[in-house]
């Protein structure tokens, strides 16, 4: 059901707190989207393959899966407040291990940091995303989540570029170096490289550490989901999360969307390289596809819900990904990297629709419910990886086009029929006379 008309006063304190989440978004991106570039910083620093340097973003989004449902346990203890600055203390822990593993090139130590931060992420996301979701009228969430993914994708934007200046300067040349150098001058070239990771990364966990206590004393309200998320009375009479088919059609939505925005925005760079474009290039790819994203956050948040529905935009958004998909397998070098970043623009506003709508009327399930779509994020890891490691054996563009068009048909599925799955019984049961 839609909240009450909200007052002046309401007004403002809703502006207010989208602020305040807003900043936490700008934190989930600039997190998020560095994953990209550190693929390519791995492969040269830790002297891996590209198989191995894919365990960083396989490391973050598994973690999703792994800590989502002890998320939504810890969120009905602490309450959503509490749980998001739980969230970014533990992103601080997990930049800290990174920059110093990293600086120490073990891998396997780099790598359980990445692991750490997502699971920060994945407290946050499971507090945060329903937060906003309810956060006012759900017809209007897609709108509001639009918001967000403006403030997600200008940090993402930035996080390759800041990466790129700070750390991954120079890249291509090292590279050539280290393969012409000797075994004591190349470990050398390496451990210096390796070593410019590590004050970024003290700096960030020092500013997510400072978030946490400010979003602890933030005048941000507690919100009970049982009280805002309630479908009328259907939902009132059921027992457990696997009455609502919906919610569950919607975390697997969401696992294959996380896989093709992955593809898109990280593996874009290992996509370009595989036509031989020079690494100085390639790893500026994903803020490409981070800027067709913003584009279609903007368009997105002025035609929703004011001109098409969020699952009508959805529908249209799959569409378009299916055929931006089938142009990048029939065209060839920076013109197929192009298709891949408009992929961006197609998948913009593909979170903010699937996630209310997944959600709509879970009442005091929302957080279970949550947890349910945020191990969804899982799909980041493994359609990646099944790229990776099929691209060894077979074409790679082949391969992109196998992998993402069921990913995009499933999505259209969802936002045609499947969004809807079980909310007409509900409905029926809600309007059912009694028999008494």
């Amino acid at each position: 059901m839609s909240m009450p008309p909200a007052s002046a006063n309401g007004s403002r304190s809703h502006y207010g707190s989208i602020a305040i989440i807003g900043a936490l978004f700008f934190i989930f991106g600039f997190v998020t989207w560095l994953n990209g570039p550190l693929i390519s910083f791995a492969q040269l620093a830790f002297n891996v393959s590209e198989t191995l340097a894919f365990l960083i973003p396989s490391a973050f989004y598994i973690s999703y899966f792994c800590l989502a449902l002890p998320s939504s346990l810890i969120l009905q203890k602490t309450g959503m407040k509490k749980g998001m600055a739980l969230g970014l203390f533990l992103m601080a822990v997990g930049a800290v291990v990174f920059g110093q593993y990293t600086t120490l090139r073990h891998y396997p130590g780099a790598v359980a940091g990445v692991f750490l931060i997502g699971a920060g992420l994945a407290i946050l996301q499971t507090a945060a995303n329903p937060y906003i979701s309810i956060l006012g009228p759900i017809e209007g969430a897609a709108q509001r989540i639009a918001v967000m993914g403006i403030c997600n994708k200008v940090a993402g934007i930035l996080a390759p570029l800041v990466l790129g200046t700070l750390v991954m300067h120079g890249m291509g040349d090292l590279a050539a170096e280290v393969a012409a150098a000797d075994a004591a001058t190349r470990e050398t070239l390496l451990n210096e490289f390796a070593a410019r990771i590590h004050d970024p990364y003290m700096l960030m966990a020092g500013l997510l550490a400072l978030l946490a206590i400010g979003i602890v004393y933030s005048p941000l309200p507690e919100i009970r989901p049982s009280e805002v998320n309630a479908e009328g009375g259907a939902s009132s009479g059921r027992t457990s999360i696997f009455q609502f088919p919906h919610v569950w059609l919607g975390a697997l939505c969401i696992f294959v969307y996380v896989g093709v925005e992955v593809m898109a925005g990280d593996a874009i760079g290992v996509y370009g390289r595989s036509f031989g474009l020079p690494l100085d290039q390639t790893k500026f790819f994903t803020s490409l596809t981070l800027g067709g994203m913003l584009v279609g956050y903007v368009i997105g948040l002025l035609t929703i819900p004011r001109f098409i529905s969020q699952e009508r935009y959805l529908a249209w958004s799959a569409a378009l990904g299916v055929l931006l998909a089938v142009g990048a397998f029939l065209t060839q070098g920076f013109v197929s990297v192009l298709f891949v970043a408009a992929l961006g623009f197609a998948n913009a506003m593909m979170w903010p629709a699937i996630f209310p709508l997944a959600i709509q009327g879970l009442g005091r399930f929302t957080e279970r419910g949550s947890a349910l779509l945020i191990m969804g994020i899982a799909g980041g890891a493994v359609i990646p990886q099944l790229f990776v490691h099929l691209k060894q054996t077979h074409d790679f563009q082949l391969v992109f086009l196998l992998l993402m068009v069921p990913c995009y048909l499933y999505i259209l599925y969802f936002a045609l029929r499947g969004h809807s799955v079980g909310h007409s019984q509900q409905v029926n049961a809600a309007a059912a006379p009694s028999n008494g």
